[in-house]
């Protein structure tokens, strides 16, 4: 019996049936790249000769990386996608405002359960929390995609993570991926369809959801995904009116691995430099930082900011230390805004950016340099990644974050 991505494949593939292993030309609903990948897609489908893409309605171009433009060569960057998504008549084009991909893509309706989503980005694994197999391709693979509107995939099998246990007070989705990647290491399922599921996913939000999938990818996953359930569909709903298929798992597939997970007793973890497999307990680490991130396309979500606010309302950032904050949309900027967040934040000595990438690959907003320290709610902590390959890294949740910011040094919340 086939898996969900089994299903998803097969039938963007015109096929009854798919198995793991097995290679498919499937047939791509949502197409995505942005300023800093669509470039390079644009100058290798100028290179295939075609003229027209094959569906500019399912192509959707935002803006997030470089974002307002940082350089000569980033200006130059966002000039030849507007002037692409105008001769295309791309219809979804999401300039300098719009905020995260991997958050617009969703929030904006473009995210529906059983489609294959492809962007010119890692962690477009994102959107399998919606239900959707959902992977990052390179941008040449992406020309193709534009000229003809598929791609071959060789079939995943799938580890399927059973996570029981109910959350202790203070830990939280960003928790549970890290721990789960240190029991499999960065490697450990490496072209594998990682499933999400039990009843700890199913009390999840689609927001911790997402978390999850967006975080497949740092341990070698081909795309992240969760079965869709009422709050799947109550969002689907609620942000899209495109048509959608709602496929599950056979749990008797013979390409499926079961691997529980008990997270009863789990403690806030951190990711320690530089991999993000590298985690122990917050309890373990004794750490003084220079800077805290929170934001991103895993925790920069309307529920991040709120528990950030919640910790650090009436309080101060210790002195030596500056923190960041980048909501990931500006539909969550504004909802932060009417909610007071932002003056929390402001009034705490943060500073409050628009919605972008920031920090997160290093060559924008907020980058630290030789020798200092970065606690972030991003998802990599590679050498170099916010900065000078000098610096260090830390991952954690945005409630990590904030208690971390008041104290000068990485500390779980009270």
């Amino acid at each position: 019996m086939p898996t969900m991505s089994e299903k998803i494949l097969a039938r963007a593939s015109g096929k009854e049936n798919v198995e793991a292993g097995d290679i498919v030309i499937a047939n791509i609903d949502v197409a995505m790249v942005h300023d800093l990948t669509g470039p390079l897609s644009v100058e290798s489908f100028e290179k295939i000769g075609t003229e027209k893409v094959w569906d500019p309605s399912k192509i959707v171009i935002p803006f997030d990386h470089q974002v307002p433009a940082d350089s000569i060569d980033s200006a130059n960057n966002h000039m030849i996608m507007r002037k692409f998504v105008k001769e295309q008549g791309i219809e979804n084009f999401y300039d300098v405002n719009a905020g995260v991909c991997h958050q617009i893509l969703p929030e904006l309706g473009h995210v529906v359960p059983g489609e294959v989503i492809v962007g010119a980005d890692s962690h477009t694994c994102t959107h399998g929390a919606l239900g959707a197999f959902s992977t990052g391709i390179g941008s040449t693979d992406m020309a193709m995609v534009f000229s003809e509107g598929n791609l071959w995939f060789k079939v995943p099998e799938t580890n399927r993570f059973n996570i029981t246990g109910q959350l202790k007070e203070n830990v939280y989705a960003k928790d549970v991926i890290l721990h789960i990647i240190s029991q499999v290491s960065v490697d450990g399922s490496t072209y594998k369809a990682c499933e999400f599921a039990g009843e700890t996913v199913s009390n999840m939000s689609i927001s911790d959801r997402m978390v999850l999938c967006n975080m497949a990818i740092e341990m070698g996953g081909k795309t992240g995904l969760v079965e869709p359930d009422e709050k799947t569909i109550k969002y689907v709903e609620s942000h899209s009116n495109k048509p959608y298929k709602v496929f599950n798992t056979d749990l008797d597939s013979s390409s499926l691995n079961l691997i529980d997970i008990d997270v009863s007793e789990l403690e806030p973890q951190v990711a320690c430099p530089h991999h993000v497999d590298n985690v122990k307990a917050v309890s373990e680490v004794d750490q003084e930082i220079d800077q805290v991130f929170l934001g991103s396309c895993t925790n920069g979500r309307l529920s991040d900011l709120r528990d950030a606010a919640k910790i650090l309302k009436g309080k101060k950032i210790a002195n030596g230390v500056r923190m960041l904050v980048i909501p990931a949309s500006r539909g969550i900027y504004s909802k932060a805004m009417d909610e007071g967040l932002l003056k929390i934040f402001v009034d705490a000595g943060a500073l409050v950016s628009a919605p972008c990438c920031g920090p997160c690959l290093g060559g924008h907003t907020g980058i630290i340099g030789p020798g200092e320290v970065s606690l972030s709610t991003s998802n990599r902590n590679f050498k170099g990644r916010q900065g000078s390959p000098d610096g260090k890294v830390f991952l954690s949740s945005a409630a990590v974050a904030a208690a971390s910011a008041i104290e000068g040094r990485i500390v779980a919340p009270e």
